[in-house]
């Protein structure tokens, strides 16, 4: 598609410069990274080896206790099905939880650095 518009000046850039190497190695060596760094790890590592359980004792049921797995709950609703559906919920549950807590804890710790990164501090 053909514009009218004509070519960008070939003038020198006047964009900001960014960030130097020492001053992201500054700030990843900094108390209040660390910290952002411990609440994020804090709240996903524990999430996600809980998840990695429970999934895998759902595959494991179903391969080695299939006579459990097949009692029916209700009408035709089993085990099985109503642990299947349970990953789903908790992969959702999990997402939202994570939201939550990185809008509450994660992201104004992270705003606060970012601003003062890009303030030259």
């Amino acid at each position: 598609m053909a514009t009218d518009a004509p070519p960008p000046e070939g003038g020198p850039d006047t964009s900001p410069a960014g960030p130097t190497t020492e001053q992201f190695v500054e700030v990843q060596e900094s108390a209040e990274f660390g910290e952002l760094r411990r609440a994020h790890r804090s709240f996903a590592f524990p999430l996600t080896i809980a998840f990695i359980a429970w999934y895998l004792l759902y595959v494991l049921m179903s391969n080695y206790a299939g006579g459990f797995m097949g009692t029916k709950v209700v009408g035709n609703i089993n085990v099985a099905l109503v642990f299947g559906l349970g990953q789903f919920l908790t992969t959702f549950l999990i997402a939202w939880f994570y939201s939550r807590h990185a809008a509450t804890k994660l992201d104004p710790k992270a705003a606060a650095i970012k601003s003062r990164l890009e303030a030259g501090e």
